[in-house]
């Protein structure tokens, strides 16, 4: 239900911004703002993401909880989509979700909306005992282990092209 109203309600108020925003200072004004604020909006998008990216990353490094630097992607990569679409009221939206603080006041508002079950993270078994990922089957097979070559300036074999008979 939210989704339609939200599919309703925006253009809407887009049409009614643009007949107001028109209005008081025409036509070629308004395209240049929006113009513009596509532009600025790409550059910051690209900055921000940058950031995010390198937060992701130090989470992954360290082994910290990743949803917050993932939700911050997101949220910039919305940003992006709402900066790229004409319009004032998209605009106001993604510039809003650029600012660190929205974000992270969003991000608050949605953790305590979610209830996490379960998060694992590192190695470990993902079977439990007993059970086979691909079902019973045993598929048996022989090995023959090759020793390293004596003389490694030769090249193997497995580098040559085809042999022509």
């Amino acid at each position: 239900m939210y989704l339609f109203l939200a599919f309703l309600l925006v253009p809407i108020i887009e049409i009614a911004l643009f007949i107001q925003v028109g209005g008081l200072i025409g036509l070629w004004p308004t395209l240049a703002i929006v113009v513009l604020t596509a532009v600025l909006g790409t550059a910051l998008v690209r900055t921000q993401g940058r950031m995010a990216l390198a937060d992701l990353q130090r989470s992954f490094a360290e082994l910290d909880d990743p949803t917050e630097p993932l939700a911050h992607g997101a949220m910039i990569l919305m940003s992006g989509m709402l900066l790229l679409t004409p319009g004032f009221f998209t605009d106001v939206v993604g510039f809003a979700l650029l600012i660190p603080g929205v974000r992270i006041s969003v991000f608050r508002y949605l953790k305590s909306r979610v209830k996490i079950t379960q998060f694992q993270m590192g190695t470990g078994s993902q079977f439990q005992s007993g059970s086979a990922p691909f079902g019973d089957d045993v598929i048996d097979g022989e090995f023959t282990e090759v020793k390293p070559r004596q003389n490694p300036a030769k090249p193997s074999k497995w580098v040559e092209g085809p042999h022509q008979h």
